[in-house]
């Protein structure tokens, strides 16, 4: 499967079954902060939720019919209104093939045509390489470092704050 194989839609309720496997594989829940105890049914009602949601905008990226990754960008709201925040997540079998980028070339193109979003932020585990080297060939620049901020394997690991501000200077 290459990248150019890949359609970029919303998502729908629909999708939560799918979702739920990207979710739960194994990569993907190492290099978020999901828990292996969510539950079918409760994401069900988070997928519902996002959909509703005027504040999330999730897209989908699909392969052969399957859900194979998302991005989000939930706007804030108040004197945060002009920001966002990023969540990604692609199917381990499919990582490293462009899907990733392309989701968050997506989310990119939305919140600086369409949402007026002028800030993005996000936070990635410090040994996540990959995902920090995407992030800041599109302009996302590391803003801290959160010491020990989420435990995985066993251990407390350190979390980098990431952030974008709008390339073009319309603020």
């Amino acid at each position: 499967m290459m990248a150019h194989e890949v359609r970029i839609r919303p998502l729908s309720g629909e999708d939560a079954v799918d979702l739920y496997r990207v979710r739960l594989a194994p990569e993907v829940m190492r290099q978020t902060l999901a828990l292996p105890s969510l539950t079918l049914d409760r994401w069900r009602r988070e997928v519902e939720s996002m959909v509703v949601n005027p504040r999330n905008h999730c897209l989908v990226a699909i392969v052969e019919g399957e859900v194979v990754g998302a991005v989000n960008l939930e706007v804030g709201h108040g004197r945060r209104g002009h920001g966002a925040a990023l969540g990604i997540m692609v199917r381990d079998d499919v990582q490293a093939r462009g899907i990733g980028g392309r989701l968050l070339d997506a989310a990119l193109r939305m919140a600086d045509d369409w949402l007026d979003v002028r800030r993005i932020e996000l936070e990635v585990f410090s040994d996540h390489t990959v995902a920090i080297e995407m992030y800041e060939r599109r302009g996302f620049v590391r803003e801290g470092v959160k010491v020990g901020a989420a435990y995985r394997d066993g251990a407390d690991w350190d979390v980098v704050m990431m952030g974008r501000r709008r390339p073009d200077g319309r603020d």
